[in-house]
């Protein structure tokens, strides 16, 4: 297995659909304005988050059960930017969306400018032959309230390709995966 640099990421981009928009280079400025950089980099891609987020509250009083997750445990937020209060935590997803081949992995990590900020991205890996857009965790770990920027960079994926003789057996689109082809914000599901 091995990483792939951003000449694979281009041509796997524009050959096979793999993300969609693609931005074939790093961004970081849009119309005049500095942004969080998106697109392209040497090797992985940041990717975006769109407008639109679920922000957790406790107003309902509800158990967070992962097994039985309530809905009403967040609020729909649609705009430019979000704010986390403190110690609390958003779902958003990316604007991309991915088509991932069999014989790829991802990992996605957070960006060094939120994590500076305490802003932690969670991301679990995309697996062989999983597609759709991306669900993305944002946890404030800080005591004060923290803001999100929509349609700009927020985490980096990391490409890793198998050897020809090592791909895998049975893909995330084989098993019937349940977050298979996921269109918006997606809640746990069991």
């Amino acid at each position: 297995m091995s990483i792939k640099s951003d000449r694979w990421i281009r041509r796997m981009a524009e050959e096979h659909r793999m993300i969609e928009p693609f931005e074939p280079h790093q961004v970081k400025e849009v119309n005049g304005q500095r942004v969080v950089s998106y697109g392209t980099s040497s090797y992985g891609y940041d990717i975006r988050v769109s407008n639109e987020f679920k922000l957790f509250t406790d107003i309902n009083s509800t158990i967070v059960d992962p097994k039985n997750f309530d809905p009403k445990s967040f609020v729909d937020i649609k705009g430019e930017s979000c704010i986390i209060p403190p110690n609390s935590f958003a779902l958003a997803r990316t604007v991309e969306y991915f088509r991932i081949p069999r014989n790829v992995l991802t990992i996605c990590l957070g960006k060094s400018t939120y994590a500076r900020c305490g802003i932690i991205v969670n991301v679990t890996p995309f697996e062989p032959e999983w597609e759709g857009f991306v669900t993305l965790e944002f946890s404030n770990t800080t005591p004060l309230p923290a803001r999100i920027y929509a349609n700009e960079g927020v985490a980096q994926v990391l490409f890793f390709e198998a050897d020809a003789d090592d791909v895998c057996e049975t893909s995330y689109r084989d098993r019937g995966g349940k977050y298979q082809g996921q269109s918006g914000v997606t809640l746990p599901k069991l």
